[in-house]
């Protein structure tokens, strides 16, 4: 159920929804002067939420500033990676990596120049419409055809959330009795929240390692302070997403 109404919430988050709504009301509305306010509300709305550096702002504002671990040589025992890498192609078997495969790439290099001893990925389905497209299946289908051998693999396929990512991947590591000096990797905008679930899980010698960061370098040039751009209000769809997790997360005591 938890699952199902997070989705929910998910969608009723999206500030194209919020216009569209707000459109909508202004030509049902009967009451004279409402349905321009409405129109202006709406416009202004659209605009501030696809403004990109209104956007990359609040993601400064959210995205922690780590250590940047690509100049140090710290060795760790291996490296957590969260699921939400891309789609699932049932067809050829394989996953296609969307902007969430930086996760996956930047631990193959860290693994590659000898600083992790193994990679583990959690990641189950986090489709209501697809419960069998399970990531960490086809991401252990991915790591063999690299050759990484199943001694340096931990793959846990069966959660649907971060929290479950964090529970499960815990009994699963304690049953190994593995050693647990773990870097945490997953996209900067996630990182506040899986950083606080893991600790709640009992991760206690855990380290962030950011990937797919969104807020760039401070631009004031005239492109990104003024005209509107739709991957601005994409982007903010996710950043309130992430906020909405992060809070039903510590209400729930799962953070």
């Amino acid at each position: 159920m938890f699952f199902v109404l997070s989705k929910v919430l998910a969608f009723a988050l999206s500030p194209f929804l919020w216009v569209f709504v707000l459109l909508l009301y202004s030509f049902k509305t009967k009451v004279e002067g409402r349905a321009k306010r409405l129109r202006i509300v709406a416009l202004v709305v659209l605009y501030l939420c696809s403004n990109n550096f209104v956007v990359d702002e609040l993601y400064r504002a959210w995205e922690p500033v780590t250590e940047d671990h690509d100049l140090l040589t710290t060795k760790y025992d291996g490296a957590i990676v969260l699921g939400g890498l891309g789609s699932i192609d049932e067809r050829l078997g394989k996953i296609n990596f969307s902007y969430g495969g930086d996760r996956l790439f930047q631990t193959l290099r860290l693994y590659k120049s000898g600083r992790l001893d193994r990679i583990i990925f959690t990641g189950g389905s986090g489709s209501v419409e697809f419960p069998s497209h399970r990531e960490g299946i086809y991401v252990y289908k991915y790591l063999r055809a690299l050759q990484i051998p199943d001694s340096d693999l931990v793959i846990e396929s069966n959660s649907k959330n971060t929290y479950e990512n964090a529970v499960f991947t815990k009994k699963l590591l304690d049953s190994l009795h593995l050693k647990q000096h773990f870097l945490l990797v997953t996209s900067a905008a996630h990182m506040p929240r899986a950083m606080a679930v893991f600790k709640k899980a009992g991760f206690t010698d855990i380290t962030p390692y950011v990937t797919n960061r969104l807020s760039g370098e401070r631009r004031f040039t005239p492109d990104h302070l003024l005209i509107p751009e739709p991957g601005a209000a994409a982007a903010l769809n996710w950043l309130l997403h992430e906020w909405l997790g992060y809070l039903v997360y510590k209400l729930k005591g799962y953070a």
